[in-house]
């Protein structure tokens, strides 16, 4: 199984190396962690296309990796960062799939980010025209949905153009075309079939993992890009 391919979106807009320097999970951790992680989804109030919840304290995300034996390319040995804070699903963004296409291809009117050669990132086959981004922050940004510790994810336009208007604008920034959702109740079956092992999201994690996998794969459709 994979997740939801429905254009419905929340809002507006086993572990490898590299993915963790932490110690795994165990499975008792695991399930106790998401039966709280899950218990806590439910709508929130809109912020910048998203909807986040007030409890600050609570666990707002986790690191789902499929199965390399997924049947659906898209999903097979992704990473995918999971919240709860977005809906009253679950939903997140696919952290290990770059695109062919750039940063400057997204943003043509922003001449100076014609010199970079960031990619943009495939977040799922949901809203895939929709952009989403994840920013490292000692702050939380106006408009943005805290994700874990010092990370936040937004959809707000503005936010991303002024991100992108500092001296070094990918630092601390991934940005993402579409989104990953499930339905109430299918991840947790689908951890219970072990398509998905689970991990905590930790900053690191969500920016400094190596393990890459373009999208399309091969056999895939061509993107437009």
């Amino acid at each position: 199984m994979s997740p939801s391919r429905s254009e419905q979106t929340p809002g507006g807009c086993k572990i490898g190396a590299g993915w963790t320097d932490g110690a795994p999970m165990q499975r008792s951790e695991v399930l106790c962690g998401l039966l709280v992680f899950l218990c806590l989804a439910g709508p929130g109030r809109a912020a910048a296309g998203l909807n986040p919840t007030d409890d600050a304290k609570a666990p707002t995300s986790i690191l789902v990796m499929g199965r390399p034996d997924l049947p659906d390319d898209d999903f097979a040995d992704s990473v995918i960062l999971v919240m709860n804070n977005l809906g009253p699903g679950t939903a997140g963004v696919i952290l290990n799939r770059p695109t062919k296409m750039e940063i400057s291809q997204l943003f043509p009117e922003i001449k100076r980010l014609a010199q970079l050669h960031d990619r943009v990132y495939f977040g799922g086959p949901v809203d895939i025209r929709a952009v989403w981004f994840l920013v490292r922050a000692a702050t939380p940004p106006e408009h943005a949905v805290k994700a874990c510790e010092g990370v936040y994810l937004s959809a707000d336009r503005k936010l991303l153009l002024k991100l992108l208007g500092r001296d070094r604008p990918m630092e601390g920034l991934r940005i993402f075309i579409g989104h990953s959702a499930w339905a109430p109740g299918q991840l947790e079956a689908e951890i219970d079939d072990d398509d998905w092992t689970l991990d905590r999201a930790r900053p690191d994690a969500i920016f400094d993992g190596k393990s890459e996998h373009p999208w399309p794969g091969p056999g895939g459709p061509e993107s437009s890009t």
